[in-house]
């Protein structure tokens, strides 16, 4: 045991040299099927990890579409033919843990159906699943309106955001992304191509969002529109108390639309911890890093009010409770008016800066979980305190902030704590390097085992379990539906072995 770590640090090395030499087992489709399968080293490389940047998954083949009759072709193919291999559906492959990969299987890039098309009276969009969100946002912009929910990065696919949930700081108001779906279009495990809706094969509609991958693969998705405003008015104000903080929060994500902020997260600056400031004035950020020094953390309150007309009374009165009624340090708010599709674009400048320091494709181990109101006090006391802020150091981005419990559709395959009308979101999004990522992944499990110790009723997103128990116990009383589901509309177990559910 005294060579343990060189070994992880050999065996890292090579799973961060394996592109250049990675070779898929063999798959051979029928010449009837008329689908090609890509082999080649680039498509397998790519193929074969995820934005985790953390697990290696090679499949044996990948498939471009040019339609969802191909995909359909496929699947038939794998469930009633001789040789059975399994298919998983790749976007942009921004799951954590290889959850979008498939081994020895086959990858369908879902990026090559991609498209919107919004209706003659621009209620809502039709949209391809392999669409990026920002593709969407950019589309329907051109005739006025957009989607309602967004998540905070926009350069990711529809079908695999609301695989998912999908969300973001609108979900206090408008529900996640999965809460804004009129109708799917979805491939079966058995093949078959349905229209779903929750009049229409409400089965497996109500499963497919949120359902990990586990029915079938959205091809189209006719998402709500609403009227696109023109700007933003974003604001981001400080806090050393952390009740202060959580209780201006849930003050705001009750106010009615009208009178109210139209977007809401917030943020930790911790002292182990790198304290972006650019947000606010040069002339207060070194004030800023003194505070965090002296305090440990500063809580940051981040909201926005989107609008077209500034001179509406609305805008100065929204201003006004802010900047007068909450509990923020004095002086310590800075707001930036942009345009909207900046402010709902705004992580990809920080993708571009990262990406031209080389700290984007590094090792996401990150930990993302849903809390209880209630018990958000104890969660920051026990870990936010005790775990995080005693690390010697913490590389990353910890999110922190409420939404409203009744905006989720508890029909659904998503799971989000139910006992109470206010769930916190939260996200521990840490980097990594390939050396340390073993000791990140040990900061989470103790984050885990704390919260259950303590009674914390926990529920994980984007988790990745590989034990049927901790499955079952996450799905808690839907388990029974999912599973009932998974053998009406996957009965051979094909699509996305990735999850490691079944």
């Amino acid at each position: 045991m005294a060579n343990l770590p060189l070994m992880i640090t050999l065996t890292t090395v090579l799973i961060y040299l394996l592109p250049s030499c990675i070779k898929s087992s063999e798959i051979i489709l029928p010449k009837s099927l008329n689908l090609t399968l890509l082999t080649d080293p680039s498509a397998i490389s790519v193929a074969s990890h995820d934005f985790g940047n953390i697990t290696t998954v090679i499949p044996g083949g990948v498939i471009c579409p040019s339609s969802p009759a191909e995909i359909s072709r496929l699947l038939s193919y794998a469930s009633n033919g001789e040789r059975k291999f399994q298919v998983a559906a790749r976007g942009q492959g921004h799951s954590l843990m290889g959850q979008a990969g498939v081994p020895d299987g086959v990858i369908i890039n879902m990026t090559c159906l991609a498209g919107v098309v919004v209706s003659d009276d621009m209620k809502y969009a039709d949209v391809a699943g392999g669409t990026l969100w920002v593709d969407v946002l950019k589309k329907t912009a051109e005739k006025g309106v957009s989607p309602v929910s967004w998540t905070d990065y926009l350069h990711v696919s529809v079908g695999g955001t609301l695989s998912n949930a999908g969300i973001g700081g609108e979900v206090f108001r408008n529900g996640p992304q999965i809460s804004n779906v009129l109708e799917l279009d979805v491939i079966t495990g058995k093949g078959e191509m349905l229209a779903c809706s929750p009049q229409l094969n409400s089965e497996l509609f109500y499963g497919v969002l949120g359902g990990l991958g586990q029915f079938g693969i959205i091809t189209r998705a006719r998402i709500v529109l609403n009227h696109a405003p023109k700007r933003a008015k974003w604001f981001r104000m400080l806090y050393s108390d952390f009740t202060a903080f959580t209780k201006d929060q849930e003050r705001l994500i009750s106010m009615a639309n009208d009178t109210g902020v139209d977007y809401l997260e917030g943020q930790l600056f911790m002292s182990n911890g790198v304290v972006d400031t650019s947000f606010f004035p040069q002339s207060d950020q070194s004030k800023i890093a003194d505070l965090v020094k002296s305090h440990g953390i500063i809580y940051v309150l981040e909201v926005a009010k989107f609008y077209d007309d500034p001179t509406l009374p609305i805008i100065g009165q929204v201003v006004d409770m802010l900047t007068k009624t909450l509990s923020y340090l004095p002086g310590f708010i800075s707001v930036h008016d942009v345009a909207y599709f900046d402010f709902l674009n705004r992580v990809k400048a920080e993708e571009n800066k990262l990406r031209s320091l080389g700290l984007w494709e590094v090792p996401h181990p990150w930990l993302n979980l849903y809390v209880p109101k209630s018990q958000i006090l104890d969660f920051h006391n026990g870990v936010v305190k005790d775990i995080l802020l005693k690390q010697n150091s913490t590389s990353g981005l910890t999110l922190l902030y409420p939404s409203n419990r009744n905006k989720w559709d508890n029909r659904m395959s998503a799971m989000v704590t139910d006992e109470e009308d206010v769930v916190y979101i939260i996200g521990i999004l840490q980097s990594a390097t390939p050396q340390n990522v073993p000791e990140v992944e040990s900061l989470n499990d103790s984050i885990i085992r704390v919260c259950k110790d303590s009674g914390i009723k926990i529920k994980q997103y984007l988790m990745h379990y590989t034990r049927k128990e901790d499955w079952v116990e996450h799905f808690g009383t839907k388990w029974s539906d999912f599973s009932k589901r998974k053998d009406l509309f996957d009965p051979k177990k094909l699509l996305s072995p990735g999850q490691d559910i079944f």
